[in-house]
C-alpha cells in the first residue's frame, strides 16, 4: 500500500486527505472512492483493522484509488491562522467535501471527471445533504451508506435524552473522547454490554485496543446541536433544505449498509434514504442475525467487517462503473 497525505485550503481549515493505493492493484479507469467519517470519528479507521484488512486496504486490492477525508474539527485537520471556525453540516456539505472533491479530481492517478463516495455514519448524512444540495451539477458516481442517518424514524431512548435540548447539547465539547475511550475498551472484555449500544464486543479483537481508541474523536458543541434540531425535526435540513424531499431528484445508484442491532443508527433510520431516493438502482445490506447481532462499529472493525462489508462495497462499485449521470 502506499500512502499520501494532503492538506487543503477549505473556509477557514486546512482539511486533511488520504491517499491510498495498491500500485500492483490499481485500476486507473475506475473512479476514485471518496470515504467521510461520521460523528465522533476520524478517518484513521479506514486504514485501520484489528485483523489486519482495513477498508482501505480491501478497496484498493480491488483496484481503487481510496481517499479518506478529515473534515473541519476531525483528526489532523486544523484551522488557518490559529482561528477556529466551529464545524457545522452544513460546512462539511457545501464547503469541505465540496473542495475535497475538487482537489481529488485534480490530484488523481484515475483516468476520471467522477468519483464514488461512501459515507460513514454521519458521513453518510453529509453525502445524502451534498448530493441534495447540488443535485443537478455534480462530478458523483455512485455512492454507499454505512450506518448512515437520513430520517429519525427511531431514534435510541438514549440519543432522545442527550439530545432532547439543541442549546444544552450545544454547550457540550468533549475534548477528551479518545482519553475515555481508552477507559472505555478494556471493559469490553469484561463487562461485553457496557458499550452494546454501539458495538457487540464478540466481534472486536480487543488485543488492540489502544488502536481502537484512535478511531474516535472529539466531539464538538456546534455538531450536537445540529444533532439536536434534527432529531426533534425528524428530517435533516440543511441550509434551509429538507434533505429527505430533496433526495427525490437525486438518481445515482445508491448501496445502503447497516447492522440488525445498531443503537446509534436504528435500521428504520438507516433505511429511510431508500424510500426518499429518487433512482431506481437502489439496495440494502443487513449486516447480523437475531443470534449473531451487528452493532454500530461492528461495521468498520468487527472482526468479519471484510468479507460482510467491505468486499460488497468493492463489488458492487465495480459493477457499476458504466453510471454517468
Amino acid at each position: 500500500m502506499r500512502i499520501t497525505e494532503h492538506f487543503v485550503e477549505s473556509g477557514g481549515w486546512f482539511i486533511h486527505l488520504k491517499q491510498s493505493w495498491a500500485p500492483e492493484h490499481l485500476d486507473r479507469t475506475l473512479r476514485p472512492l471518496v470515504i467521510i467519517p461520521g460523528y465522533g470519528m476520524n478517518s484513521f479507521i479506514f486504514g485501520f483493522h484489528p485483523q489486519g484488512t482495513s477498508m482501505a486496504r480491501c478497496l484498493a486490492e480491488a483496484g481503487f484509488e481510496v481517499w479518506s477525508v478529515n473534515m473541519r474539527g476531525q483528526g489532523p485537520s486544523r484551522p488557518m491562522n490559529g482561528r477556529v471556525i466551529e464545524p457545522s453540516l452544513e460546512a462539511y456539505a457545501t464547503v469541505d467535501l465540496v473542495n475535497a472533491i475538487e482537489f481529488i479530481l485534480a490530484e488523481t492517478a484515475c483516468e476520471t471527471n467522477r468519483v464514488d463516495l461512501i459515507g460513514a455514519s454521519l458521513g453518510g448524512s453529509v453525502v445524502y445533504a451534498y448530493l441534495a444540495l447540488h443535485h443537478e451539477q455534480n462530478k458523483v458516481g455512485s455512492v454507499v451508506t454505512i450506518g448512515g442517518p437520513l430520517r429519525w424514524v427511531v431514534v435510541h431512548p438514549m440519543l432522545k435524552v442527550a439530545f432532547a435540548s439543541p442549546a444544552i447539547a450545544g454547550m457540550v465539547r468533549f475534548p477528551y473522547t479518545q482519553m475515555l475511550a481508552r477507559h472505555a475498551f478494556p471493559l469490553l472484555s469484561r463487562i461485553p454490554g457496557v458499550l452494546s449500544l454501539y458495538m457487540n464486543a464478540k466481534h472486536l479483537d480487543l488485543s488492540h485496543a489502544q488502536d481502537l481508541t484512535k478511531t474516535v474523536d472529539n466531539l464538538h458543541g456546534s455538531i450536537n446541536r445540529d444533532l439536536a434540531f434534527w432529531m426533534q425535526n425528524t428530517d435533516l435540513v440543511v441550509a434551509g433544505v429538507n434533505i429527505t424531499e430533496a433526495l427525490v431528484k437525486v438518481r445515482h445508484p445508491l448501496m445502503v449498509i447497516l447492522g440488525n442491532k445498531d443503537g446509534i443508527v436504528p435500521p428504520e433510520t438507516a433505511l429511510a434514504a431508500l424510500d426518499a431516493w429518487g433512482g431506481e438502482d437502489k439496495t440494502s445490506i443487513n449486516v447480523g442475525t437475531p443470534d449473531d447481532w451487528y452493532a454500530h462499529a461492528d461495521l468498520f472493525v468487527g472482526n468479519e467487517a471484510p468479507q460482510r462489508v467491505f468486499t460488497p462495497i468493492a463489488d458492487w462499485l465495480l459493477a457499476r462503473q458504466t453510471y454517468r449521470a
